[in-house]
């Protein structure tokens, strides 16, 4: 599994080196490391809005103090889709350090638990490196759980996607 992993960000990596696109707009696909991990898409609607999707598994709890929906030992079906801002003035710097931020929804479903439904609130900055049709990111993710009960829940994630 890790050397899949190592393979797939090489390709990514290599990929970048031979094109020249700018990643503010169009589509890109890659990997996201944390709560969930699996896979990312983002799709631009603007020089400063974007969907961002998500699929992958999640193995931490739905909820924060809520044992009952907490780490079961099985891995649940992760999706989340939402709508984002950018600021691309936050930071000055050489390279582009985007801010962005947004609201969206999640659902996970699987493991021994029920399903669950979560309005989600979105946090991160990205690294989009001039010349090279990918880009980094960081974000963290506030969410309120909306079914099979009501509660807060915190996800974390680290990604990279390239641009078509």
């Amino acid at each position: 599994m890790k050397r899949s992993c190592c393979a797939v960000i090489v390709l990514c990596v290599l990929l970048a080196v031979t094109g020249a696109i700018a990643q503010d707009r169009g589509f890109g696909l890659g990997l996201i490391i944390g709560e969930p991990t699996g896979i990312s898409a983002k799709l631009w609607t603007s020089s400063d809005n974007a969907f961002d999707f998500g699929l992958g598994w999640s193995i931490g709890g739905d909820r924060i103090g809520d044992s009952k929906s907490g780490y079961d030992g099985r891995n649940r079906v992760h999706f989340h889709m939402d709508y984002l801002w950018h600021s691309f003035h936050a930071i000055r710097s050489s390279e582009r350090f985007p801010l962005y931020y947004g609201i969206g929804g999640r659902i996970n479903s699987g493991g021994s638990y029920e399903s669950s439904a979560a309005v989600r609130g979105v946090i991160g900055i990205e690294w989009m490196p001039h010349r090279t049709p990918i880009d980094v990111f960081l974000e963290l993710v506030p969410s309120l759980q909306l079914t099979p009960s009501t509660g807060f829940g915190l996800d974390a994630g680290i990604g990279v996607r390239y641009f078509f």
